[in-house]
């Protein structure tokens, strides 16, 4: 049950974004007392640990934006971190392929974007250039990041956890934060009782809107879909192979990585999921659907996309429309050369006009401090996140 003491930070969520905000709060405040309030069973068992494990070079973002600053500050925070602590990750860089003539202007734009972001590496490669680098890779120019790369962000979740409670640091799992109360001393309504804290911090992830409680943004849920590659298929593919993504949209379009373990996965889909925590296809959660539909901005957002969603539809539904996918910059690859199947779902902000919110966004209340917007690169950028949230708290 809750205890009487009043904490000086409390944080919800011990997602990868959570933890590194607990773990700068110890840094800064060493004598502070720290609770951190978690509904699972463990860390990282959403968005932190149902994902491709890249890590993220910031080629993609608007120069300037939150994401771009952190993405580049979180990046070399992490590559630190993780050789400080023995962490398993590689760098095997990236290369984004143009396979047809409309997406070459906005590869061109891109490789401009990275320069700006001061990616000085990349490499602008021609059709023979691609095949130096990937010779079973069809395409017509592509860019080449060397510095991508990819790590288990399971096991830095799990090493940042055990870094915090090492520092005293308390950590409940299975404590499902109901309600937040802002104020002075904010309170935090569990199923076990009520928390204080003097200072609060929401990184609930799939639940932030929900604790935030005002209707300017709603999480709407998207289930990001993959599939792993046989051999010898996936002996073909030295590092990771992305698409040209559409600016449109804030999702990065299906690619393939060789993750740490070498298995080399394709995906992920973004297709609308019937709820926050249905990982497997056709689970559904009646009260989260029931949320999604019932909001403005999401009818909005559905109508003006869509026939995009309904094509996402489809490769999902339809195994061999998402190898057609696959096969843009993988040709020959056969139906049967993709095999298994996981899903992450990605915590997609939306706003009342029917926006995808493609940038972080933190809102402040009486106290408390809500990360609302934390995609990816979120993970590569968790570190500077974390040290940003810290400091504004």
């Amino acid at each position: 049950m809750a205890d009487n003491k009043i904490y000086d930070f409390a944080v919800v969520g011990t997602g990868i974004v959570g933890l590194a905000t607990a773990y700068f709060l110890s840094r800064k405040f060493p004598s502070a007392s720290i609770l951190m309030l978690e509904k699972a069973h463990d860390v990282a068992l959403h968005q932190s640990g149902h994902n491709s494990g890249v890590i993220h070079s910031g080629i993609y973002y608007k120069p300037g934006s939150f994401k771009a600053e952190n993405c580049l500050a979180g990046y070399k925070l992490l590559i630190e971190f993780l050789e400080k602590h023995h962490l398993p990750y590689r760098l095997d860089g990236k290369l984004i392929v143009a396979t047809d003539n409309k997406e070459i202007e906005r590869l061109i734009r891109l490789y401009e974007n990275g320069l700006q972001n001061g990616l000085r590496k990349i490499i602008l490669l021609d059709r023979e250039g691609i095949k130096n680098y990937e010779p079973h890779i069809a395409g017509l120019q592509g860019i080449y990041v060397p510095y991508t790369g990819v790590t288990d962000y399971r096991l830095v979740s799990k090493k940042l956890l055990e870094i915090i409670q090492a520092e005293g640091a308390k950590v409940l799992f299975n404590t499902n934060v109901e309600k937040i109360i802002p104020g002075n001393i904010p309170d935090l309504l569990t199923g076990k009782g009520t928390y204080r804290a003097a200072k609060v911090v929401v990184a609930a992830g799939l639940h932030s809107d929900r604790l935030y409680g005002e209707n300017e943004f709603r999480i709407i849920p998207f289930r990001g879909e993959y599939y792993y590659l046989k051999k010898p298929w996936a002996e073909k593919i030295r590092s990771m192979i992305y698409p040209v993504p559409d600016p449109r949209y804030p999702f990065l379009g299906i690619h393939l990585t060789r993750h740490i373990d070498s298995m080399v996965s394709a995906g992920p889909s973004a297709v609308l999921s019937p709820g926050r925590e249905t990982y497997r296809k056709f689970q559904i959660n009646v009260h989260d659907l029931k949320d999604t539909f019932l909001y403005k901005g999401f009818r909005k957002m559905a109508f003006k996309n869509f026939h995009t969603g309904i094509n996402e539809i489809f490769r999902s539904l339809f195994k061999p429309l998402f190898v057609k996918e696959v096969r843009k910059f993988l040709p020959g690859i056969p139906t049967h050369a993709l095999y298994g199947y996981h899903s992450g779902i990605r915590a997609q902000l939306t706003d009342r006009q029917g926006n995808l919110i493609d940038d972080f966004v933190i809102r402040h209340k009486q106290n408390v401090t809500y990360v609302l917007n934390a995609p990816s690169p979120a993970a590569t950028a968790s570190l500077a996140i974390g040290e940003q949230v810290s400091n504004e708290v």
